[in-house]
């Protein structure tokens, strides 16, 4: 796998993005997803842990805001929360715990963020 297909550079940004990683398809573990071009299998991807995952939006968000996600001001730290909200980030074991780190606050706060949006 030179990573030079048309359909494997195609689909790797998306499995940057979610933290996965690229094998060959004979490599394919029970638990990895093995996609098919053209009838043949291409790639095969390995999916994070969910709480792995967490912490590569966490770093993907870092990365993006240019600066540590601790800097950021109150109401763009609401923003974040809402953001990761939606995306399920809290439905992971210890992820208000995560989050409260990468935002360096208390995890009160970021409960505090949530239910501030289901009241408004």
């Amino acid at each position: 796998m030179t990573g030079e297909e048309p359909f494997i550079a195609a689909v790797k940004p998306l499995v940057d993005a979610m933290g996965g990683q690229l094998l060959p398809p004979d490599e394919a573990g029970p638990e990895d997803v093995v996609l098919a071009w053209e009838g043949v299998d291409a790639v095969a991807v390995r999916l994070p842990q969910l709480a792995d995952s967490l912490d590569h939006i966490l770093a993907a968000m870092e990365r993006r805001q240019g600066r540590p996600l601790a800097d950021l001001d109150r109401k763009a730290k609401q923003e974040l929360v809402r953001s990761l909200e939606a995306r399920g980030a809290f439905a992971v074991r210890h992820g208000v715990e995560t989050v409260a780190g990468a935002l360096g606050v208390s995890r009160f706060t970021v409960y505090n963020y949530l239910n501030r949006e289901k009241n408004t």
